[in-house]
């Protein structure tokens, strides 16, 4: 695996700060069911971190004293953390909007029969990895056999209400393009899936999430290896919209990791680049119960024209427009 922040640390990406902090990300392991190119957590079957209940513990009390309306729970395959239930019912118990960052092969793993039941019933939003509506670049990017998993997860999610008007279920969808290019426009993308989707597998979703691939981990190593990094990273720079900066993800967001670290988003995560607090080297979230981060800089590297390229990109999809 190449490293890939030795190449972004001396970096001109503009210093922003944070304002009011509306969602917390907590990943709850980097075990994975599936092994994607383009994932940036270099999640798989083989990984092991798992966040323990002491620290769902900490997550939870977080929430209960601060501003927090939404929690993003991310992994890996969070679901196999055996964890993820019960954080998800306290999480809902506290009023907080929750959502799960499902790769949709899971619902049919062993052990996950009543999975899509559990989530319907405590109402979470699905956020379902689709990186395309045809079969041949779905199994490329995730693996043989992935799509058809992946639709047959998605008719179930509808069978149950989700992406169906006036279900107050919400389905939205997660495109990534297939290699070191910007994605297309999202608004025009989402009506062709839903028509592509609609017409041949009766399938329904509310809304489609444009995000660009990152030059981290799994996918920025691969760019590496096949002589593409520095193209790529020209390509987002000479994008770059000055725009987007107001509503990057990281100025209402922080990002947890398995162990109860904190970030300021789910890509400095990766690059190991820490939430910056009392010049701590690394700050745990039960130290940050009760204190307000708002204006606090937030730690950038040349990824950060990722989410700034085009368009923009974020854990919502596209943020201009």
């Amino acid at each position: 695996m190449h490293a890939t922040l030795p190449l972004m640390r001396d970096s001109d990406f503009p210093a922003i700060r944070r304002a009011r902090l509306e969602a917390l990300q907590v990943n709850l392991g980097y075990k994975c069911n599936q092994s994607c190119v383009h994932c940036h957590v270099n999640a798989g079957p083989t990984r092991t971190e798992m966040m323990t209940r002491e620290t769902v513990n900490d997550v939870l009390a977080f929430i209960q004293a601060s501003s927090v309306t939404k929690l993003d729970v991310t992994g890996g395959a969070p679901e196999l953390n055996p964890h993820f239930r019960d954080l998800v019912r306290a999480a809902r118990d506290l009023k907080v909007h929750v959502m799960d960052r499902c790769n949709l092969t899971i619902l049919e793993q062993p052990g996950q029969d009543d999975l899509a039941q559990f989530l319907a019933d405590q109402q979470v939003e699905v956020v379902a990895s689709l990186p395309c509506y045809l079969e041949e670049n779905v199994d490329r990017q995730r693996g043989d056999g992935v799509f058809a998993t992946s639709i047959r997860a998605l008719q179930m999610l509808n069978g149950l209400g989700y992406g169906r008007p006036g279900s107050g279920l919400t389905l939205n969808l997660v495109y990534n393009p297939q290699g070191a290019v910007l994605p297309p426009p999202q608004q025009q993308l989402e009506t062709d899936y839903h028509a592509r989707l609609g017409e041949q597998y009766g399938i329904e979703f509310n809304q489609l999430y444009v995000i660009t691939n990152m030059p981290i981990q799994r996918f920025g190593s691969m760019l590496i290896s096949k002589g593409q990094f520095e193209h790529y990273m020209d390509l987002l720079k000479n994008a770059y919209q000055p725009a987007n900066l107001d509503r990057v993800m990281c100025r209402s967001l922080i990002s947890v990791d398995w162990r109860g670290y904190a970030y300021d988003c789910d890509f400095n995560q990766m690059l190991g680049l820490p939430l910056a607090h009392k010049g701590r080297a690394h700050t745990h979230l039960r130290d940050l119960i009760g204190v307000d981060l708002a204006h606090h800089p937030i730690m950038v590297a040349d990824h950060c024209y990722g989410c700034t390229a085009g368009q923009g990109s974020s854990c919502g999809g596209a943020i201009a427009g």
